[in-house]
């Protein structure tokens, strides 16, 4: 009777300790930046992008060696695993900034790859891939 009470003991307390394992795992997976590989196309080449997650936001943070299009409309634009794009915010907004961060809306399941999207000309300025689709699980 004694043995059974203790191994009962050790069975919770052992249960208790993998759960609380894998809640700090995950919260410091959700908590993981993903960087791209460096731009590449007509007009883009070089710079990549950080998604990161902020208060159950997806967001994109482009780097500081960013090269800005001189396109006319350039827009950031997201592509999903099964290839369909998102067109998303412009890349250059009045005065002169330029829009280097944006939300990922909730919509957008998950991202291949962020592109630099003319949207006067209607072409891809450039692409930058991830190494492989990243989950967007806004909340």
């Amino acid at each position: 009777m004694m043995q059974r009470a203790r191994t009962g003991r050790s069975f919770r307390m052992l249960l208790a300790i993998a759960i609380g394992a894998a809640v700090l795992a995950s919260a410091s997976l959700a908590a993981a930046e993903e960087t791209t590989k460096p731009f590449t196309g007509k007009a883009v080449n070089g710079g990549t992008v950080t998604l990161s997650r902020q208060g159950g936001k997806i967001m994109l943070s482009l780097s500081s060696d960013f090269q800005v299009p001189g396109s006319p409309d350039p827009h950031w634009q997201v592509v999903d695993s099964k290839g369909t794009p998102y067109l998303l915010d412009r890349l250059k907004l009045k005065d002169d900034r330029i829009n280097t961060r944006i939300v990922v809306p909730a919509y957008v399941p998950d991202i291949a790859k962020v592109q630099m999207w003319c949207a006067w000309a209607e072409v891809v300025l450039g692409e930058a891939p991830f190494s492989k689709p990243v989950i967007a699980e806004n909340k």
